[in-house]
């Protein structure tokens, strides 16, 4: 099969299952730099006073050219201290996913809070533990270009051409779905054993309302509650040098994912640290009746500045798409700010 056939047939698959592609929620694949698109728990979960994140993915520009799939988000949060070791934690997030050659477009914003309570340990200590409740309470809305999409009906099969300017025979009039409330919620708990070691574990459910999406008056369209679990640490080799193992999975309707990999971490443990890290993660997902399976391999690389903390990550595609996109998948880049906190209100956290 050639590879102009197969990518041919990646795009009608693409629009034949629009679908199912408005019902599946976008994901990053440096899910540790996108806090509080992954648990709204994680709302304040940082070392210091103020944190600004960005993060941009790009995907199947290989193959869609200048339409591929891609994902912005931004996210602010601040934490305020409520009581000795306890604090609250306020935020706002947005996210706008575009997907295909239709532009299905799907905008979120939402604010966050979470609590965090002390259950071990002091600001004095190295031994730090913290249970963490957040919720996220939001809007969003879909939209798409239908002009960019053509039905059987307008295919003219005595000239073997569609006519984009006769009837679909589609009610096709609106496009954008009604904004509808979207609401999450997750727990985080960790243990910071001291400075690069760490372990924590985490779990959220978006869309708990199971909002409807539809673009058409009749039938309901729901978008489909996503639960997510992730956990993860940070183990030192010596005093400047660790690994910091992590695992993602999520669930929506009937799709499945997870990521699992690593990243090590070197720290020159001056009084400006500055940390690089370097790794590899493995991303599976459900393959329809194949079963579970290997779709990319994502290489990251990172560094940590005092106050800034910039990300690059490519996945690598091991699925049978391989043949159309020659392995080229997603390019992803994260930006992270954090302003130090004083004395009063600094918490410890982990390296996530």
């Amino acid at each position: 099969m050639s590879t102009y056939f197969t990518r041919v047939i990646f795009v009608f698959s693409a629009l034949f299952f629009l679908q199912e592609l408005q019902a599946q929620d976008p994901r990053f694949s440096q899910f540790y730099a996108s806090p509080l698109e992954l648990n709204p728990a994680m709302t304040g979960v940082f070392e210091g006073k103020m944190r600004f994140v960005a993060n941009y993915r790009e995907l199947y520009a290989s193959i869609l050219d200048s339409d591929p799939f891609r994902t912005i988000a931004a996210s602010f949060d601040v934490r305020q201290r409520v009581q000795k070791g306890d604090f609250f934690g306020y935020g706002l997030t947005a996210l706008r996913d575009q997907a295909g050659a239709a532009n299905l477009t799907r905008t979120r914003v939402g604010l966050s809070t979470a609590f965090m309570k002390q259950l071990g340990g002091s600001r004095y200590a190295t031994y730090d533990q913290y249970l963490i409740a957040g919720a996220q309470l939001g809007f969003g809305q879909h939209s798409l270009n239908w002009q960019k999409l053509w039905f059987s009906q307008q295919f003219n099969g005595a000239g073997g051409f569609v006519d984009f300017e006769a009837s679909s025979g589609e009610a096709t009039n609106r496009t954008s779905t009604d904004m509808y409330l979207d609401f999450n919620a997750g727990l985080l708990w960790y243990v910071l054993f001291d400075d690069n070691r760490s372990l924590y574990v985490g779990g959220a459910l978006n869309h708990l309302n199971t909002p409807n999406v539809s673009f058409v008056d009749v039938p309901d369209e729901e978008l489909h509650s996503r639960w997510v679990g992730h956990a993860g640490g940070e183990l030192p080799f010596n005093s400047n040098i660790s690994i910091l193992p992590a695992v993602v999975a999520m669930g929506q309707h009937k799709y499945f994912s997870t990521t699992v990999g690593a990243n090590l971490r070197y720290t020159n443990r001056d009084w400006k640290e500055v940390a690089i890290r370097a790794g590899g993660w493995v991303h599976l997902s459900n393959q329809l009746e194949e079963g579970i399976g290997m779709d990319a391999f994502v290489v990251t690389t990172f560094l940590e500045m005092e106050r800034w903390n910039i990300g690059l990550s490519y996945d690598i595609t091991t699925s049978s798409l391989a043949a159309a996109n020659n392995s080229r998948g997603a390019f992803e880049l994260s930006f992270i700010y954090i302003q130090p906190a004083t004395w009063r209100t600094n918490v410890k956290c982990p390296n996530f």
